[in-house]
């Protein structure tokens, strides 16, 4: 009998009880967009409290790079707002996402904050964004690559709407090669659609739909889960 030196299927189990718990289910028939939207709406109620933990080293770190720089930042995917206090006061910053559910809490978070240099939250598809070109300094984009249905036109618009010489910064988690990592991902990826996201996504395929200059990266989070790139326009 095969023994398991990873309980993946515990896993699975363990997933498939939250996921009922939270009522979050597949839907079927949906377009890859919606269906985006309609996992983070699921989502929005318990985001905060599921995600802070995990994802606040990444988004610290995307935002300590941000501050570096100066001018007009948009963040694509701000959902909840969780990194919007972590940006300077002197940054004037958009942010968009599909959910609109997620911007109404992210437009609480402003009030109680009290953040006066968010001048806009938008609800907007990263891959049609309707921005003039070179229209910010800066963008960050922390754990959307592997959400959206199409990387590539989300990278693509990310090089029109961000200056020359500008800066972008991408937060993700990317697929491991080995180890228990690697089976823990493939545990995960039968529920990448209730996710919302991708657990499997390769770093590759961010280097290969771009043609922006890629100037470092360092390892973020948990057990150094996500991978800060931070590009040159």
């Amino acid at each position: 009998m095969a023994v398991e030196f990873f309980p993946v299927s515990r896993i699975r189990r363990l997933f498939d009880k939250l996921l009922r718990r939270l009522g979050i289910g597949g839907r079927d028939g949906l377009s890859p967009a919606s269906a985006v939207e309609s996992a983070y709406a699921r989502w929005a109620p318990v985001y905060d409290w599921v995600f802070t933990a995990p994802l606040i080293a990444g988004q610290r770190a995307a935002a300590r790079e941000a501050n570096r720089h100066a001018g007009e930042l948009v963040e694509v995917g701000v959902g909840t707002g969780l990194s919007l206090p972590l940006y300077d006061p002197s940054l004037s910053i958009t942010g968009i996402d599909l959910s609109k559910p997620m911007l109404a809490r992210a437009r609480d978070r402003i009030r109680r904050k009290k953040l006066k240099n968010v001048a806009a939250l938008r609800a907007m598809d990263a891959s049609q964004m309707d921005f003039q070109d070179a229209r910010f300094d800066i963008a960050t984009v922390m754990y959307v690559v592997s959400v959206v249905p199409d990387p590539a036109a989300v990278l693509k618009e990310l090089e029109r709407v961000v200056r020359p010489g500008g800066t972008v910064i991408i937060v993700n988690h990317f697929a491991s090669g080995s180890g228990v990592l690697a089976a823990i991902e493939r545990g995960l990826a039968r529920f990448a659609e209730n996710l919302g996201w991708d657990p499997l996504f390769p770093r590759e395929k961010v280097l290969a739909n771009t043609s922006m200059v890629l100037e470092r990266e360092s390892r973020h989070g948990p057990f150094g889960l996500f991978t800060m790139m931070v590009f040159r326009r």
